[in-house]
């Protein structure tokens, strides 16, 4: 069995590791179009900030180890077209230019992600970079040793963890979003003002609720960002706005969502026979809607790689879906979320109500303790959770996946209440955080 894969980060690396264990048999062969594999982009702004100080250790599988397991991989080859009837890829080698078709029995896509980037005046001055993979983290890095005022444009998490690791080498900080709020996407606005205000307090620039129209600059050097509401002084400019399926060689092959994502059933299967994708290509099966939607997640990522392996010859082992569940720290803050939130639910046209208990997260006899807030959404008829979010200077993240596994579950408020959780007054009281949640809604 030839099985050829089609890029190699997350997804690919997980589902190449898996097929050469299960199907020791099969000739796998990885074409890859970079230098590198498997880098860890999450890491980014810690490697930016010093906190991990060698960018290697962000790698967690080199060509090297998969040729161990057996696997041929080839470095800075380029896919250029696919024949999804025919079963060949026609690949060129970055190195030489040579060309050469090659066929598989099985096909796995795994081509991630890529920043979105905005065509405006400007756009093509030095010093505006992007932030996705390896190579990026590093102009970044010597970029940033020279310049003083740095913007970023993008209130996501990435954005957000690049401004603290900026603020924290003593630059002068803008942060840029269209949107109302920073993180718009993960928070309600009790937890967004509640950051925003440690980012300002730290001496932050925010410019939410504007767009970036252009960028000007002397000597072919950005110098200042355009937006609706004013311009900003920048002498390095770093683009966080999000990231777009890198799908193209499967277009009018496979069906996708309008934006490219490609759709794949609950054994990653895409529409065609016999081809698998996986990661940020790929839309997931959203639980709180129950429709396709598109979250580039690297949890996403590895499952749905793993998933391939596991259902490459028949289907074995059905996808559960998703609750986009994801973490941030910022400064002081401990924050997670999963699910919609609460304007997200109302955007998407349902009917929810929604718990907020502000508490102490243990029992005041205790010699400290600290404030936390939890927000839980649920659809008002059914009582079903659909989304939570929770922020404290304590580590309470955990109480999100617990959330996540009761939205997979199609849990409602009323079990929530009398689910059994521990107590122990080092780590919470008696009515634990998520049953009080529950009795509340109640």
């Amino acid at each position: 069995m030839n099985i050829a894969v089609i890029g190699c980060t997350h997804a690919g690396t997980a589902a190449i590791t898996q097929m050469a264990k299960l199907h020791p048999g099969a000739r796998i062969t990885v074409y890859e179009r970079n230098d590198n594999i498997s880098f860890l982009s999450c890491g980014i702004a810690l490697h930016v900030g010093g906190i991990v100080k060698d960018a290697e250790q962000l790698f967690y599988a080199t060509p090297d180890q998969l040729a161990k397991l057996g696997v041929t991989t080839n470095m800075r080859h380029d896919v250029l077209a696919v024949d999804t009837d025919a079963k060949t890829i026609q690949v060129r080698n970055l190195v030489t230019g040579s060309e050469f078709t090659d066929s598989y029995d099985k096909l796995v896509v795994t081509t991630g992600s890529w920043p979105i980037i905005p065509q405006m005046d400007g756009i093509d001055l030095e010093n505006i970079v992007l932030c996705k993979n390896y190579n990026h983290s590093q102009t970044i890095i010597e970029k940033a040793k020279t310049a003083n005022r740095i913007a970023v444009i993008g209130a996501g998490y990435i954005g957000i963890e690049l401004v603290e690791a900026f603020e924290l080498l003593g630059k002068q900080v803008t942060l840029i979003d269209n949107m109302e709020r920073i993180l718009y996407k993960y928070l309600d606005r009790e937890f967004t003002d509640l950051t925003e205000q440690a980012l300002i307090d730290k001496g932050i620039t925010i410019a939410t609720g504007q767009t970036v129209t252009s960028f000007k600059g002397s000597e072919g050097k950005v110098t200042t960002v355009m937006t609706t509401a004013g311009e900003y002084e920048a002498d390095l400019v770093v683009l966080c706005i999000g990231f777009r399926p890198n799908t193209e060689l499967l277009k009018g092959q496979v069906d996708m969502l309008p934006n490219g994502a490609i759709i794949v059933d609950d054994y990653m299967r895409t529409s065609k026979p016999d081809v698998f994708a996986a990661g940020d290509s790929c839309a997931v099966h959203y639980n709180p809607t129950g429709q396709n939607a598109y979250i580039p997640l690297a949890t996403n990522a590895v499952r749905m790689g793993t998933l391939v392996a596991k259902n490459l010859i028949q289907p074995t082992v059905r996808y559960l879906g998703t609750q986009g569940t994801s973490g941030i720290k910022i400064y002081d803050y401990n924050i997670a979320s999963t699910g919609l939130t609460e304007t997200a639910a109302i955007a998407a046209g349902m009917n929810v109500k929604n718990v907020t208990i502000i508490d102490n997260y243990r029992p005041e006899f205790m010699p400290t303790y600290e404030q936390v807030t939890l927000k839980v959404v649920y659809e008002a008829d059914s009582g079903r959770i659909v989304g939570a979010q929770v922020l404290s200077k304590v580590d309470l993240t955990q109480s999100i996946n617990t959330i996540s596994v009761c939205i997979q579950n199609g849990m409602t408020m009323d079990e929530l209440s009398y689910v059994d959780f521990f107590f122990q007054p080092h780590y919470n009281k008696p009515w634990n955080l998520l049953n009080q949640a529950g009795l509340q809604a109640v």
